[in-house]
């Protein structure tokens, strides 16, 4: 391991990509929410990678981009395809049948918090910081305030559903750092072959258990699904590759601390839904983990070499 490789750092293309992101999945819990409407978990996840992937095949054989070289790598993809499509989507779809969309955005932040030890432990250029460190600890404490009432009540739905989030962005923290395995590889390549993957792996599922050929979704939901297919997870993911490869799984893991926003003030707008004083003031907390997060960024970025 190389310990004087210096770490992946912000610079403002970084930045204005992480906030398109931030956007495009903070839209996802709409969509989810939209969807579960008329259409069952499992479906809306395989509807979701199974859209997505064929949109990202489709653009990718258009652009002729090298897709059949990277087929021996079928294995890595499944493999990716389970970490950061099959098993978080099913988990947070699941979540959300039990919890609103503005919380499941909340506890999705926590993804930082994951992907930070894991990143320190597994890379040689993404180590935990001090102030990496405090803002781990602080999220933590939000994390805590907002499931805090419910998990003292110790029993109920909405907890296994809170937890379903926190297993999902556990996901999320492996994802990230398996993910720079596909330096190389084009961004829209390795996007098309994880949501592949992750297709394969929930069609069982949703096929079994579902039966999805027998539904009738209305408009709106089916509306929903396909945005959460092509721009919320095709468009979405082939982001995430390339901030993977350029800032770092824990800069990109910052995203979901913005993603809150997102979700919440939707959820309040369209949704009619009433964010809890624990849960505001919860994502308050996180948010000063991000702030002390990036004033590390912010400081280090002038003397670290430009990412190329």
């Amino acid at each position: 391991m190389d310990s004087k490789k210096p770490d992946a750092h912000m610079g403002v293309a970084e930045w204005l990509l992480l906030c398109l992101l931030s956007l495009l999945w903070g839209c996802s819990f709409l969509f989810v929410e939209l969807a579960l409407l008329d259409i069952p978990v499992f479906t809306v996840a395989l509807g979701r990678t199974g859209i997505a992937a064929a949109f990202l095949i489709l653009f990718v054989v258009t652009k002729r981009l090298p897709l059949s070289q990277s087929m021996h790598r079928w294995p890595e993809f499944v493999l990716l395809g389970a970490l950061r499509g099959a098993i978080p989507i099913c988990l947070i779809v699941w979540a959300q049948t039990r919890i609103d969309s503005g919380l499941a955005g909340i506890l999705n932040s926590t993804s930082p918090l994951f992907t930070m030890i894991l990143a320190h432990l597994l890379t040689s250029d993404d180590r935990l910081s001090p102030q990496k460190l405090a803002g781990c600890a602080i999220g933590i404490v939000g994390v805590a305030v907002m499931i805090g009432i419910d998990f003292l009540h110790g029993l109920g739905n909405n907890v296994l559903g809170q937890f379903a989030m926190l297993g999902a962005t556990c996901c999320y923290g492996f994802a990230a750092v398996y993910g720079r395995r596909f330096k190389n590889t084009p961004h829209a390549v390795s996007a098309a072959g994880m949501l592949l993957g992750a297709t394969v792996l929930i069609l069982p599922a949703a096929l079994i258990l579902e039966r999805p050929w027998t539904l009738h979704p209305g408009v709106l939901s089916l509306g929903a699904l396909i945005g959460l297919a092509l721009f919320s997870t095709a468009l979405a993911f082939v982001v995430w590759f390339r901030l993977i490869q350029t800032a770092g799984p824990s800069n990109t893991s910052l995203v979901t601390f913005i993603i809150p926003f997102t979700a919440l003030v939707l959820g309040v707008l369209l949704l009619g839904e009433e964010p809890t004083g624990s849960s505001i003031f919860g994502l308050l907390i996180i948010l000063t983990g991000l702030g002390v997060t990036q004033l590390r960024v912010f400081r280090r970025a002038p003397i670290t070499q430009r990412s190329t």
